[in-house]
């Protein structure tokens, strides 16, 4: 059953919203402004789908009354069935709608990965996923700006950390973290035997001032020279900045930009998603009973996919699904992996919340 009262009470707000957008006073606070953009998107779908509903029950409830007339009996029959098959649709679809929101789903993202083990080949299979992660961008029309980057000698990657702006961003790459196993035969592997590494994915909401709060205390700040391939000056000029959260232990080095200013400004960003991280998870841990299955699925320490190169195959082992596509996939073709993931986390979701009774949109 839906709760029909809480759907009357989203209609009610939706209207206080439309209110409130016309206020003087609303749209000279651009913050607030923003926050009532933000929850009228979320409310018109339901709305919308609200009237659709109450518009077919009372041509349900019209067709019931004249079911015994002689003339209009048979065509009132038949359009009832419809009416019904329309109706369910559009109860599921207002399920849907009311599942709790996550609130990061809007946010851009920090994307880490890096090579696990495996060696040389690992860092390569993690230069392969991040060249898979920046293509999927690429067609999404997303903007990838790259954090830090740590090469290994054969020419992987031991780490890349980039930030990913654009619309939905975290709402798509969310399912993506986690251990990502692959199966090939590598460059250096003479006697043409399948050597198995791994990578991992992280994958953070990027997190706003008002989200977390950083004592300057704190901070331990360590300036030195940039390392690594620089060329003309990137590894002569003391542009290094290395950041320790003392609290917590946390280290976060960014040396890719010249300007040490640049480099402060995007270790302070991954440091800040880094730590809300772990608040996120913190909160989750306090709700495990309720979304065990989730939770688990997004351990870091679990193996989420394997990627198998002699036999084409990707196999994403919390849903059981197998795509024997995987040269499409690692090019960045991620649309029918992330649509398949996100299905399965409204179905845990649903599974959790059958009627749509949770917080849902807009709620206070």
């Amino acid at each position: 059953m839906l709760p029909r009262e809480k759907l009357k009470s989203l209609v009610r707000r939706h209207e206080e919203v439309e209110r409130l957008l016309c206020d003087p006073s609303v749209l000279s606070d651009m913050k607030r402004l923003n926050a009532l953009n933000r929850e009228r998107t979320q409310l018109v779908p339901i709305v919308e789908a609200t009237g659709r509903l109450d518009g077919i029950e009372r041509r349900i409830r019209e067709d019931e009354e004249i079911l015994d007339d002689p003339e209009l009996g048979g065509l009132a029959r038949q359009e009832l069935g419809e009416l019904q098959v329309e109706r369910g649709a559009l109860e599921q679809e207002l399920r849907l709608l009311l599942l709790p929101k996550d609130p990061n789903d809007e946010k851009n993202t920090i994307l880490e990965i890096r090579g696990g083990t495996g060696g040389e080949e690992a860092a390569l299979f993690a230069a392969d996923l991040f060249r898979m992660y920046s293509r999927y961008a690429e067609k999404r029309g997303w903007r990838v700006e790259i954090m830090s980057t740590s090469e290994a000698s054969a020419g992987g990657l031991k780490e890349a950390i980039a930030l990913v702006t654009g619309q939905r961003v975290y709402s798509s790459l969310k399912h993506e973290g986690g251990v990502h196993r692959v199966q090939r035969v590598p460059a250096t592997e003479a006697q043409g035997r399948i050597h198995t590494s791994t990578a991992t994915v992280a994958v953070l909401p990027e997190a706003d001032e008002v989200d977390l709060t950083i004592d300057e205390k704190d901070l331990r700040f360590d300036i030195a020279a940039s390392g690594g391939p620089g060329g003309q000056g990137v590894n002569t000029t003391n542009s290094a900045v290395q950041i320790t959260h003392l609290p917590t232990g946390m280290i976060v080095k960014c040396q890719d930009e010249r300007s040490q200013i640049k480099n402060k400004s995007k270790a302070l960003k991954i440091l800040r998603s880094r730590l809300l991280d772990i608040e996120r998870e913190k909160q989750e841990a306090l709700v495990r009973d309720e979304r065990r299955g989730m939770v688990k699925a997004g351990d870091r320490s679990e193996k989420i996919r394997t990627y198998n190169f002699p036999q084409n195959r990707l196999t994403d082992h919390r849903i059981g699904l197998t795509l024997y596509e995987l040269d499409r996939v690692i090019e960045g073709d991620l649309d029918q992996l992330v649509n398949a993931l996100g299905a399965w986390h409204q179905a845990q979701l649903l599974e959790s919340d059958p009627d749509g009774s949770g917080p849902g949109a807009g709620a206070a």
